[in-house]
Formats: structure tokens, C-alpha cells, sequence
């Protein structure tokens, strides 16, 4: 076996480092998809599950209440167990970050304003299949909506197994639709046959997925564009390079693409993980997805912590894993990436498999600006006012008047002053 290695770049070519989350060909082609969804609906989502999904002429698109039913009861008790906790454990989390968000009452010259919290009415959750069904997706996305009170949840997943469906039924959603690909995101966004359009589209995918999900963004809400999955172990001189390399490895085996990266303060930590790759690989059915990805990754020394912090940031990984001494010290002080693990006990995988926090989160340095799927997603934020006393409010229509005045809005002027000089019921 060939020994592999995350290859050494020097810190100025980190921001090279970042990639687009979807290939220019990919759109267009997925654009023509979209479209022809959009325009024929159920007609053509059949057509491209055949083509695609490899989908029976005669096997149902949608699965609803007793199919889910029926795989929830034909697991075994272990895996419906499993599946039981975990969802439970999502459930959880997310309802605690719902009981962060209140609605706001906020005192205004003559009466009040604030915000309502409200959810979406229907959420469509995509969970990937491929090689790796990913049944975790499927709890994360169908869970999360749940919990912050989505009324209509629709999943969707290429070819599901009885477990994708055992999954969905334990998550709550309503209906499956056994298809993937753009062709699923446009139904979810457009509506098809029974499917209807839904309000919020969420989930991981392939690069269809993505490129689709970014076409249809204009006609429904989505929660990001993310690409292969990355990890960023940030390590000092007390870290352990089994470890190190055991956690790169997991992130690896997801897919050629996946990102593992080390920034470290020890430059021959970079040596020990490499052998301890050679390793582990030894034994790792996955080697051969897990290598090429490894390639694709690299290790950056850094000449200090406070220099280590700044790569960290820069990149703005997905997933950031603190190999260091003062784990505590040092997440006061990183601010950009999708979910932070602290301390070589905190294994992300553990977040990938339903510790609390959700899995769903940004790829390719788009941590600077958006965060993981969280029951916010899935919540409206409506503002209101109300004015009831004229005199009190007599200043702000002053100022409103003005402002009109000053862009050249007569109408709106008019429209403030007349509530000074005339009265007006409630």
C-alpha cells in the first residue's frame, strides 16, 4: 500500500484552498430539469425517477402513512431503538433553541411595536441516498422542523430503504417521496401531482441537489448551499495523532471530495498522523473513498496559537475539532465555522450521529455568514405595530413626514400628516 499524505501548504494559500459548492455544467443541466418539473409536474418527476433513480414504472413515487408505518414496524427492536433515541436526543436540542426565540413587546411614542414567531407552514427535507444512505439526515432535517412547529413535513430520498423509511416514520414526517436529485428539490419547490410546494427546502446532497436547490431559491426559502463535507482539526504538542487521524478518517470516508484539514502550533504532528493514516487504512473497508479524499486535504503549521485562531477563521469550516490543551480557552476565541467539537473527547462523529446539535451546516468557508440548520430555519419573524394614541405619536409622524419629503414622496407625507389633524378610530 502506498503511503498517503495530507500535503503541507504554506498559510498564504489557504483562501486558494476554498471551493465553488457547484459545478457551472451541473447547473445548467439541472436548470432544464427544474424547468420542465416546474412545467409538467407529476409527468416529468416520473420520468426522471426512471431515468435517474432507476425507479419501477409501477413502484408508487410517494410513500405516506402506512408505507412509513409499515417500515417502522418491520425494522428490528434494536435498530427502531436506536433510531427512537436519536431522535429523541435531536428533538431535544431543538427544542430548547425554540424556547430561546420568544415573541417581542417593545413600548413605541403612542403605542407598541414587536415580532410574532411563526413557522412555515410545509417543509420539504432532503436526505441523501447513494452509497451511504444517510437515515441520520433524515432525523436531523424531519425532527428539526418538527420541533419548531412546521405543520406539513414532506422528506425526500432516492430509492429509500426500509430503514430511510423507518427513519422518516419515527422523524414524523408526513410523506416520502422516493426520488432524488433536482428533479425531487423542483417538485419540493414547485409542488407535483400530490406533492405540495413547500414553503422551506432543506438538507445535504450531491451537487444536483445543491445546483437545484440554488435554482429554486427565488421561489422558496432554502437553509444554504453546502458542498462535500469538511473537518478542521486545530491541534497543539499535547495532541494525540491516533485520534487526530481516526477523526480525519471518518470525515474522509464520506466521500473523494471530503475536506480533512490540521492546522497545528506542532509541526511533527503533521509526520504522526500521516503514519498513523498508513495505519489505520490498513483495516478500513472504506480505504480506497477514504485516500483519495486524503489527497485532497492538507495540513497548515501555524507559529502560534494566536496564528492558528486567524487560519481557523479563515478557512471557516464546517466542522472545527480543538485538539488542545486549553480547549475552553481557545473556542472563545474562533468564531467562524459550522459546528465547534472541543477537547479530543468530543469526536464529530458524535454530531453526525445525534448528540443534540444538528449535522446539517455550511461547507466551504460559508460558516462566516450562516449557520447550521437550527429550528430558525424554520420560523418567520413578522413584525407588527400599533398606534393608539394620536398625541403621543404626533413626533413620529412629524419625522415620517419629513423623511417623505426629503426622498420626494408626497404620498407618504400626506399619509403621516393627516393622522395629526384628524381623528382616527382604532
Amino acid at each position: 500500500m502506498s503511503e498517503v499524505f495530507l500535503r503541507i501548504i504554506p498559510t498564504d494559500e489557504i483562501s486558494s484552498q476554498r471551493r465553488d459548492v457547484f459545478d457551472p455544467g451541473i447547473l445548467r443541466r439541472a436548470a432544464v430539469i427544474v424547468e420542465d418539473v416546474r412545467a409538467r409536474g407529476e409527468r416529468a418527476l416520473r420520468e426522471y425517477a426512471t431515468c435517474f433513480d432507476a425507479l419501477d414504472l409501477s413502484a408508487p413515487l410517494i410513500l405516506t402513512d402506512a408505507a412509513l408505518a409499515s417500515a417502522r414496524d418491520g425494522i428490528s427492536n434494536e435498530e427502531r431503538a436506536l433510531l427512537t433515541r436519536t431522535a429523541a436526543r435531536i428533538r431535544r436540542f431543538a427544542v430548547a433553541q425554540r424556547a430561546c426565540v420568544s415573541d417581542l413587546r417593545l413600548e413605541i411614542p403612542g403605542g407598541a411595536a414587536g415580532h410574532s414567531i411563526l413557522p412555515v407552514k410545509t417543509a420539504g427535507c432532503y436526505a441523501p441516498g447513494g452509497r451511504y444512505p444517510l437515515v441520520s439526515s433524515m432525523l436531523m432535517t424531519v425532527v428539526t422542523a418538527r420541533a419548531a412547529g412546521v405543520e406539513v413535513v414532506w422528506a425526500a430520498s432516492p430509492k429509500p430503504s426500509q430503514l430511510m423509511l423507518a427513519a422518516a416514520a419515527i422523524a414524523g414526517a408526513d410523506a416520502v417521496l422516493g426520488v432524488g436529485g433536482a428533479h425531487a428539490i423542483a417538485a419540493l419547490a414547485y409542488g407535483a401531482g400530490p406533492v405540495p410546494p413547500c414553503d422551506i427546502i432543506v438538507g445535504p446532497g450531491n451537487a444536483w441537489v445543491t445546483a437545484a436547490k440554488h435554482l429554486v431559491s427565488s421561489r422558496t426559502r432554502i437553509d444554504f448551499l453546502a458542498g462535500p463535507s469538511e473537518l478542521l482539526i486545530l491541534a497543539d504538542e499535547f495532541a494525540d495523532a491516533a485520534l487526530i487521524a481516526s477523526d480525519l478518517l471518518a470525515q474522509a470516508e464520506h466521500d473523494v471530495d471530503a475536506r480533512p484539514m490540521l492546522v497545528t502550533t506542532h509541526p511533527p504532528l503533521v509526520d504522526a498522523v500521516n503514519h498513523e493514516f498508513v495505519q489505520q487504512l490498513r483495516t478500513l473497508p472504506t480505504r480506497e473513498t477514504a485516500e483519495a479524499a486524503l489527497m485532497k486535504g492538507f495540513a497548515v503549521p501555524a507559529r502560534d496559537m494566536d496564528q492558528a485562531i486567524k487560519l481557523c477563521d479563515r478557512i471557516a469550516p464546517e466542522h472545527l475539532a480543538l485538539h488542545v490543551r486549553n480547549a475552553d480557552e481557545v473556542a472563545g476565541r474562533v468564531r467562524n465555522y459550522g459546528s465547534l467539537f472541543l477537547g479530543s473527547k468530543s469526536a464529530e462523529v458524535l454530531g453526525d450521529y445525534g448528540a443534540g446539535p444538528n449535522h446539517t451546516l455550511p461547507t466551504g468557508g460559508i460558516a462566516r455568514c450562516f449557520s447550521g440548520l437550527s429550528v430558525l430555519n424554520f420560523l418567520r419573524f413578522p413584525t407588527w405595530m400599533r398606534i393608539n394614541a394620536r398625541d403621543a405619536a404626533a413626533a413620529l409622524c412629524g419625522d415620517a413626514e419629513s423623511l417623505a419629503r426629503l426622498e420626494g414622496l408626497e404620498a407618504h407625507a400626506r399619509s403621516a400628516s393627516i393622522r395629526d389633524r384628524k381623528a382616527v378610530n382604532p
